[in-house]
């Protein structure tokens, strides 16, 4: 969520000079959901609101705006029909606005509650011609104005930021480790990849897996706050067991996969349960990992059914 908002910051920063489109009002089938927004310059634009013809208005709104300089708001429904060739059947509300210099006012305290992990409301209150953006904490929540209310009459938006991701730890530096590591880089999560191989020097798009002994493996689990997500595919049985044992042991965690197949988990819960491991503490325990079907031990695939998995776990907290 903070990746847009870090972006917008540094390009004011630059002198830069750009538009913000958002989804502020969404009913029925949509493209994508309240909260999804665009950062728009006169020639390239991050993130995506569905794309398809909707995406196209909201750019060339964007850029329309961008070439006038009183105006710098504007709020415009549309429903998704015949008019637009798209077939979804809903209805969307798009607010698009200028940010510049003058977007700081917001922008820096909004990257400052990220960087702390705290939740905000980004608010836009709108008084004649004018709209004013402004950081509020989380609550008393102050009224808003839903999608239903015409656009003449809308008075403040309301939107709750919630900075903090899930964490999730990757232990293990090989070909199914590197596949997850790739996969969840541009997910909702606050990624954290720990191995102890350091013959592979491992790395996947732009992720960097920290390298330590197999005793401090042990010691950053431990560590970890609590609700965290473990994966463990690391080079070694031996220490596949340790952190497996060590995460059961803490009990206080989100998701525990471990990589292998219901052999290898047979193997695990007979040793855990001479190691006092009750029934109940290995019925948390995920192996084989990802969503049930995909049967394919290719790294990639297997990376691709943990991510669905993690998603439908976590889908109301990641965004």
């Amino acid at each position: 969520m903070s990746e847009w908002i870090a972006n917008a910051l540094a390009a004011v920063k630059r002198g830069e000079r750009l538009a913000m489109v958002t989804v502020v009002g969404a009913q029925g089938s949509t493209p994508r959901e309240i909260g999804a927004r665009m950062l728009v310059w006169p020639d390239r634009f991050t993130g995506t609101i569905g794309g398809g013809s909707l995406e196209r208005q909201g750019l060339d709104q964007a850029r329309r705006l961008l070439g006038q300089s009183r105006r710098r708001h504007a709020l415009q429904d549309y429903p998704l029909g015949p008019l637009l060739g798209q077939c979804c059947g809903g209805h969307v509300r798009l607010l698009v606005e200028q940010v510049d210099a003058d977007s700081l006012a917001w922008l820096e305290p909004a990257a400052a509650a990220c960087a702390a992990r705290e939740p905000f409301r980004l608010q836009a209150e709108f008084e004649g011609e004018d709209m004013r953006r402004s950081i509020q904490p989380t609550s008393p929540d102050a009224p808003a104005d839903g999608p239903r209310t015409p656009i003449p009459e809308v008075r403040r938006l309301s939107e709750l930021m919630q900075p903090a991701r899930p964490k999730l730890v990757i232990f293990g530096a090989g070909h199914v480790a590197q596949a997850v590591a790739r996969a969840f880089a541009p997910l909702p999560f606050d990624l954290e990849w720990l191995a102890s191989r350091e013959d592979l020097r491992p790395e996947a798009d732009g992720a960097h897996a920290e390298l330590m002994s197999e005793d401090d493996l042990e010691a950053c689990l431990e560590a970890a706050p609590a609700g965290a997500l473990y994966a463990i595919f690391t080079h070694s049985h031996d220490l596949d067991y340790r952190l497996t044992r060590a995460a059961l042991a803490r009990g206080d965690f989100g998701y525990l996969g471990l990589i292998g197949s219901r052999t290898k988990r047979a193997r695990f819960e007979s040793r855990l349960k001479a190691d006092g491991v009750t029934a109940d503490q290995l019925a948390r325990l995920t192996c084989p990992i990802g969503i049930p079907g995909l049967n394919s031990k290719a790294p990639a695939v297997i990376a691709v059914a943990l991510a669905a998995e993690l998603l439908q776990l976590t889908q109301d907290t990641a965004a």
